[in-house]
């Protein structure tokens, strides 16, 4: 297995932090992908993967899978260890449920806001900029930081009382944040004691 990524950036490491949650860190191989330098726009890679996007698993099959959430099913059910995606119907489809809005409402909506409302990645990349959706995205995030908090008043983890892919995507949304410069709110103390909580986790305090 072959993972094409940046080390640092995202959506890497949603990925990372899964494979380390399942211990199979030193089972795959990590590719550097030159984002920066276009790379992932090449014709080579854009041939394995027509996202033009990282992180990308490679199987030895040859069968290449984007997106975060298609890598981390693969990854939690390959691999021994406490289940990422859930175990019975009502978990997967809850734990799928609060993925899709912290992807959506708060790691997608924060990479708006980076790419087009801030100089983002510099403007070789950055080469069809909308500032008015960017600011519109940042307070999309925002809204989603306090949604997040109020269920995180009832539930230890975003998907109840175990930690999943959910919360892996959230705490990789809220590192963008930061990236970002886009705190979270003050008064959202439930948010930021579980951030304090899942960043103790050998797979991400490493």
């Amino acid at each position: 297995m072959k993972i094409y990524d940046v080390e640092g950036f995202p959506n890497p490491a949603r990925v990372r932090i899964a494979l380390a949650e399942k211990g199979a860190t030193d089972k795959v191989e990590f590719i550097p992908v030159d984002v920066l330098g276009g790379e992932h726009r090449s014709e080579a890679f854009r041939h394995k993967n027509p996202d033009t996007a990282v992180p990308m698993l490679e199987l030895a099959d040859g069968t290449c899978l984007s997106h975060c959430t298609a890598i981390t099913e693969y990854i939690d059910a390959a691999f021994d260890g406490a289940t990422l995606c859930g175990e019975t119907a009502k978990d997967r489809a809850v734990i799928h449920m609060m993925n899709r809005r912290a992807e959506a409402g708060l790691l997608d909506a924060v990479g708006d806001y980076f790419h087009h409302a801030t100089p983002g990645l510099g403007p070789d990349l950055e080469t069809d900029q909308n500032a008015d959706w960017g600011n519109r995205r940042k307070g999309t995030a925002v809204a989603t930081m306090h949604y997040l908090d109020s269920v995180l008043s009832e539930n230890d983890y975003l998907a109840g009382d175990r930690f999943s892919m959910a919360d892996i995507t959230a705490f990789a949304g809220l590192a963008f944040a930061d990236f970002a410069k886009l705190d979270i709110p003050a008064e959202l103390g439930n948010l930021r004691d579980w951030r304090d909580r899942v960043s103790s986790r050998p797979s991400i305090a490493a």
